[in-house]
């Protein structure tokens, strides 16, 4: 198996090949791919060194599968190449979607709709991720109406440039590299991305729309606020879940336990629950602080945590090219 990594200097890259590494993917060729500024550079991958090339040269190897995160634009120009050389591409970024002809996946949720046909296979968003992880059991069992998310994402979401924003404002350097319009360590940012004309944000759609895509069930009403906080490990979120049926507490709460792909931390009597801090480096989703809204019938509250570095970005990739090759899809 040829796998090339697109974007394999970078933050995401260079965690899924971590990923690819830990979790012994069967692969017999690498093809590191970057930009030209990178072009020659060597990574070192279980221990070998690999030289990092360009585009046309990686699309030129025909490798069997390559995991792109290098940006919506570098997807939309290159991804159509790889897979007309007969390349399979698994997309990280927002480029393909919400294109009606490209499947969105999460592979505990939806894998079973990947076909030998889809060649351009959409990563979700990283927020997006954890979520429907958990909501699919429940959405199975009662029937989700609707659900309303407020997100605490990571700075690491953003990239290194936002890292080092956070620390330099730590040491007290404030006028260094902006990733953000403000300040962002000791404070709080209630936007990610930019702002669409409905007064959301891009980040909050993705999440109203690509939860709906998912799930496949446009029927299900969501809204989102997404904040930006300063730490790292993962992004927290929380979820209220109204469902069409009654529920009872320590049913959802045994599904969840039940699923692939979750931990419950759900121990308030010891204050243990989900904490980024704990999400990082694991490819699990964490689910805590579940209990009933008293406010609304057969409706529950939740604390959804997981790393965005992994699961909700390179791990899912990698997850979804190991189904496709369990499938023998590839």
């Amino acid at each position: 198996m040829k796998i090339a990594v697109v974007g394999a200097t970078g933050l995401v890259g260079t965690v899924m090949l971590k990923v690819l590494e830990e979790r012994n993917f069967p692969l017999t060729e690498l093809i590191p791919v970057a930009s030209e500024k990178s072009v020659g550079k060597e990574i070192t991958f279980k221990g070998k060194k690999f030289k990092v090339v360009n585009m046309e040269t990686a699309i030129a190897m025909k490798p069997d599968v390559a995991l792109f995160s290098a940006g919506g634009n570098t997807s939309l120009k290159y991804a159509p190449l790889f897979a007309e050389a007969g390349t399979t591409v698994i997309d990280n970024s927002s480029a393909w979607r919400m294109d009606p002809s490209k499947k969105l996946i999460v592979p505990e949720v939806n894998g079973h709709e990947l076909s030998i046909d889809d060649k351009i296979i959409a990563n979700p968003n990283c927020s997006t991720i954890q979520m429907v992880v958990a909501l699919k059991p429940l959405h199975d069992k009662y029937r989700i109406k609707r659900v309303v998310v407020s997100t605490y994402q990571s700075v690491t979401g953003t990239g290194v440039k936002a890292v080092a924003q956070m620390m330099n404002e730590r040491k007290g350097i404030l006028d260094g590299p902006m990733a953000y319009p403000h300040q962002i360590d000791l404070n709080v940012i209630p936007q990610i991305d930019v702002f669409e004309e409905n007064g959301y944000t891009k980040e909050e759609m993705k999440m109203i729309k690509e939860t709906r895509k998912i799930m496949g069930d446009d029927s299900i009403r969501v809204t989102a606020t997404t904040v930006r906080i300063p730490v790292m490990g993962g992004h927290s979120e929380s979820v209220n879940i109204e469902f069409e049926s009654e529920f009872d507490v320590a049913e959802i709460r045994s599904i969840l336990e039940k699923t692939e792909g979750i931990i419950v931390v759900d121990d308030i009597a010891n204050l243990k629950y989900p904490m980024p801090k704990d999400a990082h480096e694991k490819d699990e989703v964490f689910v805590g602080r579940i209990r009933r809204d008293e406010s609304l019938p057969n409706t529950v509250n939740m604390w959804i945590v997981a790393d965005n570095l992994r699961k909700g970005a390179a791990t899912n990739t990698v997850q979804i090219a190991e189904f496709l090759l369990r499938k023998e899809l590839i």
